[in-house]
């Protein structure tokens, strides 16, 4: 099997920083794992709360600790020293080669998709974002890793993209034209490059909030070596 993941985000239109924050981190025990933070509001401010979020989960994670157990450390973290007076949302998606299974960790109003050979499926359950409520926790589904599994999460700014046009993305539909050859034979970043592309094309080319989504899929490993690539573009301004 090979673990095929694609990102693509970009700042408020007129904003100097993104207030998402996307991290990645080995599993000590086998694995990868993606944190994806958005702070409240925008800009800069922003930025400082989700990469509060970001950083102690991610800090967690790396000494072995269970995602549901990072989510709930950086929560306790966010609301001790914002005094409950701020919220971020967070995600973890998690490839966890102890379990050897797929893992998806909601404190976000924003529902994830999985994907299943196939076929889409909205994960919505309730959930609620850290930093304002002291007994949150976040909501964990785990599925069997195997070949054609995926997931798709986001920040609200691409879910809520073309909404003051009153044509708002439809991420749902969008995934599986993108999707529609199959898990094996699609790449996660020509997924999450499409999906970017059409929320820009909705909000008319300007982003009017932060977007960001990641796209991970469970492909067939063809190679005879077992290489491992990171591919990142980053403009700068």
């Amino acid at each position: 099997m090979l673990v095929d993941v694609g990102v693509a985000k970009i700042r408020k239109y007129a904003s100097r920083e993104s207030g998402d924050t996307l991290e990645m981190v080995e599993r000590p025990h086998g694995g990868l794992s993606f944190v994806l933070a958005d702070g409240q509001r925008s800009g800069r401010a922003a930025k400082l709360i989700s990469n509060i979020a970001a950083r102690k989960a991610v800090t967690l994670l790396a000494e072995g600790a269970r995602d549901g157990v990072a989510a709930r450390a950086a929560h306790d973290y966010l609301y001790s020293v914002r005094r409950g007076q701020v919220r971020a949302d967070l995600q973890i998606l998690s490839v966890d080669l102890q379990t050897h299974t797929l893992v998806i960790s909601r404190n976000t109003e924003c529902p994830a998709l999985l994907v299943d050979e196939g076929s889409l499926q909205w994960l919505d359950q309730p959930a609620q974002p850290i930093g304002l409520y002291r007994q949150t926790r976040p909501v964990i589904v785990e599925y069997p890793l195997k070949v054609g599994l995926g997931a798709v999460i986001f920040t609200d700014g691409l879910m809520k993209a073309g909404l003051r046009k009153e044509r708002p993305l439809d991420v749902y539909a969008e995934s599986a034209a993108l999707l529609a050859k199959g898990v094996e034979a699609t790449e996660a970043q020509a997924v999450a490059d499409g999906l970017l592309s059409r929320a820009l094309e909705l909000e008319g080319g300007l982003a009017r909030d932060d977007m960001s989504v990641v796209v991970l899929l469970i492909r067939p490993h063809t190679e005879t070596h077992e290489i491992r690539r990171l591919h990142v573009e980053f403009p700068i301004p």
